[in-house]
């Protein structure tokens, strides 16, 4: 996974993957198929860890809507700066993915919708709740909103992926907090 995180799919060579996972050609081919089907699991497996991680930062209750959204920003921001190297994050394979994939390959484009419409649920519910609660004060339509914060975040990382330092993301999760108060 973190191969093709830190490469991309194209750019990510059956050499690069027999030395990440430690096998020799056919036993990668034996054991995945192929280049794509590896790719298939790691992208599962990212988003399927990287959304539930986020969700459970959506659902604490113990803290209002509009601090469970700033602890949101706060995990990126960490992921970010946790995966820095030579000055660059690796960015989140999902938004990579997007980039790379989604316009040409129908099936790994519906693998990204479903998982960003979980994370677009997830945050239209937090949103929702913080304007009938009040901390956020921004009138517009949950499902709006929560469709910014996502880019947002998609956002940040690449931004990070092009060289933006700590201040200058952590500036950018900044403004888009004070655009929901």
């Amino acid at each position: 996974m973190r191969t093709f995180w830190a490469n991309g799919y194209e750019s990510t060579s059956t050499r690069d993957l027999c030395e990440a996972l430690g096998l020799d050609r056919s036993s990668v081919y034996n054991a995945f198929t192929n280049k794509r089907e590896l790719f298939k699991r790691a992208l599962t497996r990212y988003m399927d860890a990287t959304t539930a991680d986020q969700l459970r930062i959506l659902d604490d209750h113990e803290l209002p809507a509009i601090e469970r959204i700033r602890a949101l920003f706060a995990k990126i921001l960490q992921t970010e700066a946790e995966n820095r190297r030579d000055g660059h994050g690796l960015g989140c394979l999902t938004v990579n993915t997007t980039m790379e994939l989604a316009g040409r390959d129908p099936e790994i484009a519906l693998m990204l919708t479903r998982d960003t419409e979980r994370r677009l649920a997830g945050l239209s519910a937090v949103i929702r709740s913080g304007q009938r609660d009040g901390d956020i004060g921004s009138t517009r339509d949950p499902a709006e909103l929560a469709r910014f914060v996502n880019a947002v975040i998609a956002g940040i990382r690449v931004a990070a992926q092009g060289g933006a330092d700590d201040t200058v993301v952590a500036a950018i999760a900044a403004t888009a907090m004070d655009a929901l108060a």
